[in-house]
């Protein structure tokens, strides 16, 4: 026990001998040993090496570069490049900067303590390559209504890769992404493929390049689609029910690219036959003063580079006074007639009208019916035919008489003169005209 008291205490005395007024003295291998940290900047910007000792007993620092140049020898300068400074060196620290870092000043860089032996070390330099600014390819002239478009945003110089993202207006849309290398940088491009219509026309297509070293302020790019198509017309008038003596405006909505103008009008085919009145303005087309000439068909036409197009209006004029209209040119005070009430009445009575024919018709088809079953009847047990139609009545207890009464008169025939057919003809007209009857 007492040895090692007496061991420690040399040990002590040797290392840690504290003199009044100065600094104790640390020993050891732990306390001579460099320490750096990883360095990540961006590409032309400024990356600061620091390399530091807790105790250094007079031993020099150095910088190496990767390719194991030496930088600065304490604070002496090896190696020229006015890019490399220095920034503070004494006993205890090595600082040196790089100015306007590369992709090439990428790499391991090494602090060396000269110690016995050499103690090292290492610090990675990461240099971020900022992506430029991108540029959309595909736009080179405009395109028509249903024609295939390839937008395509490229961008170059980022390590690592960017990312591309599109946009329409304000929703994003889903492009196809490629990378390619370049040295030590990539070249990053996305596309994206439209069948565009006239939806598309004056649509903002945005390729946003978001990348680390560009932190929350992306790169962007927009432009604008522009689409031609051919012209779509429609005639908006000013009065619903436009009366004499009233003004009147018939406005041609014409849209397409390129704009349709001017637009033509006419009216029933031909040209507008009171120009007094009828003042074309632009698109619109103002009668002053309505009366009834003016009632038949405009047409507004607009036509460009890709068609034609047009609509029509037909003009009623009605009188000043004609029931459900109103002076007021713009609204109608009063409601017309209720076309559908009125329909919907006819309809009943029709309804009604047939149901009746069809009643009436079976009714009758089942009285006939009923007169042929029972001359059939009477027919059973009728000798003859005109048994058959007696029979038929229904009035069986006379049947007897009727038989000898008409037997008697057909025996009458035999025997008649030839003055007296005339008689017996009628008689036989009678008793077919009977028969037909029953």
């Amino acid at each position: 026990m007492m040895l090692q008291q007496h061991l420690l205490f040399v040990l002590y005395s040797f290392c840690g001998i504290v003199i009044k007024g100065k600094d104790p003295v640390m020993c050891g291998s732990q306390a001579q040993f460099p320490i750096t940290q990883n360095v990540t900047v961006v590409e032309g910007s400024t990356a600061n090496m620091t390399c530091r000792v807790d105790y250094n007993d007079n031993t020099s620092l150095q910088w190496s570069n990767p390719a194991q140049q030496t930088l600065f020898f304490g604070d002496k300068k090896a190696l020229r490049d006015n890019r490399i400074e220095l920034v503070r060196a004494s006993w205890k620290e090595l600082t040196i900067s790089i100015n306007d870092v590369t992709l090439s000043d990428e790499g391991q860089y090494t602090c060396s303590l000269f110690t016995m032996p050499v103690k090292t070390s290492k610090a990675f330099l990461t240099v971020l390559g900022v992506p430029a600014k991108p540029e959309i390819t595909g736009l080179s002239r405009p395109a028509q209504e249903g024609e295939d478009v390839t937008l395509t945003c490229t961008t170059s110089g980022s390590k690592p890769a960017a990312d591309i993202r599109w946009f329409r207006n304000d929703k994003e849309v889903q492009g196809q992404k490629e990378i390619n290398a370049t040295g030590r940088s990539f070249t990053v491009r996305s596309t994206i493929h439209l069948k565009v219509d006239r939806t598309d026309d004056g649509a903002a297509y945005t390729c946003v390049v978001e990348h680390i070293a560009l932190g929350s302020l992306p790169h962007q790019v927009t432009e604008v689609l522009e689409v031609h198509y051919p012209p779509q017309v429609q005639i908006v008038r000013s009065v619903i029910v436009p009366q004499e003596g009233q003004y009147f405006k018939l406005e041609c909505v014409s849209k397409g690219n390129p704009l349709p103008e001017p637009v033509f009008w006419t009216k029933d085919g031909g040209e507008l036959p009171d120009v007094e009145r009828m003042i074309v303005e632009g698109r619109d087309l103002i009668i002053t003063t309505l009366n009834k000439t003016d009632n038949g068909t405009y047409r507004c036409e607009a036509s460009n580079h890709l068609g034609t197009n047009r609509d029509e209006f037909t003009l009623y004029v009605y009188a000043k006074d004609f029931p459900g209209t109103t002076t007021d040119p713009n609204a109608l005070t009063q409601p017309g007639p209720d076309h559908a009430l009125i329909g919907g009445v006819v309809a009943v009575v029709v309804f009604i009208t047939l149901c009746f024919i069809i009643v009436l018709g079976r009714y009758l088809a089942r009285h006939k019916g009923t007169y042929l079953t029972n001359e059939a009847k009477g027919a059973e047990d009728a000798p003859d035919a005109d048994t058959a139609i007696i029979n038929a009545e229904g009035n069986h207890a006379h049947a007897e008489e009727k038989k000898e009464y008409y037997q008697g008169a057909a025996r009458n025939v035999v025997h008649l003169k030839s003055e007296n057919l005339g008689f017996a003809n009628n008689y036989a007209l009678r008793q077919e005209y009977v028969r037909c009857i029953m």
